[in-house]
């Protein structure tokens, strides 16, 4: 499981950022905003490990249920690089599919349940 250095970016390049993290395990989430955007997650990491290099303007935050999740947008292509996790606030993932040289395809990704974090139903 090793930490390095990797670059990565939002679809259309207003939001790049520099992350030291693992790949794997890769994990998918089953929450109902997860369901819905389908992204490979990296494993959790410190906040200090997430750089953004440029356009922390172009970024948006979006947050439901009970509002301690953090999950950024770029406002442009609508594409999610990472987020604040709510299971441990302390701790980040990132978008497997924004990582420059990274296959998402290639790795064999577990289903965290953050359906059942949920304090609404369907949340």
């Amino acid at each position: 499981m090793s930490a390095e250095l990797l670059h990565g970016s939002c679809h259309c390049g207003a939001v790049k950022f520099e992350v030291r993290t693992p790949t794997t395990p890769a994990a998918r989430c089953n929450c109902s905003l997860c369901r819905r955007k389908g992204a490979l997650m990296s494993p959790g990491f410190a906040a200090d490990q997430l750089k953004i290099v440029s356009g922390e303007d172009a970024l948006t935050m979006y947050q439901f249920n009970t509002r301690v999740a953090k999950h950024y947008f770029c406002k442009h292509c609508g594409i999610y690089p990472f987020h604040q996790t709510r299971k441990d606030p302390l701790l980040w993932r990132v978008n497997i599919g924004c990582l420059e040289g990274v296959d998402p395809y290639a790795l064999e990704a577990g289903v965290a349940d953050g359906a059942s974090l949920s304090v609404v139903e369907d949340a």
